[in-house]
């Protein structure tokens, strides 16, 4: 389910959530956050690493990649070169409109509707099973930069620092971290 697109401040596009390690995620009409575990029923809850490959070597690091959100803002960008996306496809839970995540510093707290609050741990770093959905889409979110540097697109990942209920629409407040802010990496 996404919203109208006439909001004016930070907001909730979309939600979405699967039981099962597929690559994209339904959309669905809200999503029930757990505190220190994820999105309920969906794969990738829990209190320790969750994602398939990280899991076989790491079993017992903590999950910091309970919440994945990519803002909205990256489809539009990616179907000027002829890529379709909608909220889901590349396996996010949340789908945001009017925040530049990518450059969140972390650490920083995203207060999601009335309750939720979810504490950002870094960038999500894409897979070649983002070729098998859509073939050169692998290059296209992961471009460099003027000085070579590589630049992630495919969001981020965070934490449930309280749980709640997140609906489409849902207002997101952005709370930066005091103190020195350090610029996201992978988790």
């Amino acid at each position: 389910m996404t919203a109208s697109s006439n909001s004016q401040g930070p907001k909730v596009l979309s939600v979405s959530q699967s039981s099962k390690h597929n690559f994209s995620k339904d959309q669905v009409e809200s999503v029930l956050l757990v505190e220190g575990l994820g999105v309920d029923r969906d794969a990738h809850s829990g209190t320790t690493v969750q994602h398939v490959f990280r899991k076989r070597f790491h079993p017992t690091e903590p999950n910091l990649r309970q919440v994945h959100l990519i803002h909205a803002e990256l489809f539009e960008e990616l179907a000027q070169d002829g890529f379709e996306l909608r909220p889901g496809d590349l396996g996010e839970n949340i789908t945001t409109r009017g925040i530049d995540l990518l450059n969140l510093p972390e650490g920083t707290l995203l207060r999601i509707g009335p309750d939720v609050v979810v504490q950002v741990t870094g960038l999500r770093n894409p897979c070649r099973q983002i070729d098998r959905f859509q073939t050169g889409l692998l290059k296209a979110v992961l471009p460099r930069d003027s000085a070579g540097k590589i630049v992630r697109k495919t969001g981020i990942m965070g934490i449930v620092l309280a749980g709640g209920r997140v609906n489409v629409d849902d207002e997101i407040r952005v709370e930066l971290p005091a103190g020195p802010q350090r610029r996201l990496k992978c988790v």
